[in-house]
């Protein structure tokens, strides 16, 4: 028997899917009341801080975020230990979002795996697609960087500030601009 997927199901597949479905509605509404809860919690407040973006991305070591913070589900959001978000991140994470261990993201970063037909068609039925985003470790990422769908992002690399990083970048380099590019490479330490 053949039954068809959900739009939960289609979405985590990376096929096209409908975010106004009730479930998918449903959870977006629960991580906004997260979001929200941790956006007005006095900044000194840490241990509540951490406990309320635990329950948005579930268990990791060293997680903080400063306000404010928001993302679609949190579920998707895979962090390692030590990862600090800065202020202003939004985090579209309707796509796997793997961070690695002691990554720094800096004011205004932009995480999208949430991207849309180009058919005029397509996209004005509602529709859209996500594609998952990997960060490795020991990964800076800048001030008002974006990062759009589907890119890996490898150990150690540093990502400038406005930079739009639209394709893999390898691991231990310096890369910025509008597409991002390699800039030089970043030595080990």
């Amino acid at each position: 028997m053949h039954t068809e997927k959900t739009e939960k199901q289609k979405m985590l597949a990376g096929e096209l899917f409908l975010p106004s479905d009730d479930e998918l509605a449903k959870e977006r509404d629960r991580t906004k009341k997260l979001c929200f809860q941790l956006n007005q919690t006095c900044p000194t407040e840490i241990q509540k801080r951490q406990d309320i973006a635990k329950a948005i991305v579930g268990e990791s070591n060293g997680l903080y975020f400063e306000s404010p913070f928001n993302c679609d589900y949190g579920y998707n959001i895979k962090a390692k230990d030590n990862l600090y978000i800065n202020h202003g991140c939004t985090i579209l994470d309707a796509g796997e979002v793997k961070i690695g261990r002691n990554c720094l993201i800096a004011p205004g970063v932009v995480i999208a795996t949430v991207n849309h037909p180009l058919e005029a068609s397509v996209r004005s039925s509602g529709l859209e697609y996500a594609r998952p985003i990997t960060i490795g470790d020991d990964v800076w990422i800048g001030a008002n960087a974006t990062i759009c769908p589907g890119v890996t992002i490898g150990d150690n690399c540093i990502i400038a500030a406005g930079s739009v990083v639209t394709k893999d970048l390898p691991s231990n380099t310096v890369c910025g601009g509008v597409p991002a590019k390699v800039l030089k490479d970043n030595p080990r330490k």
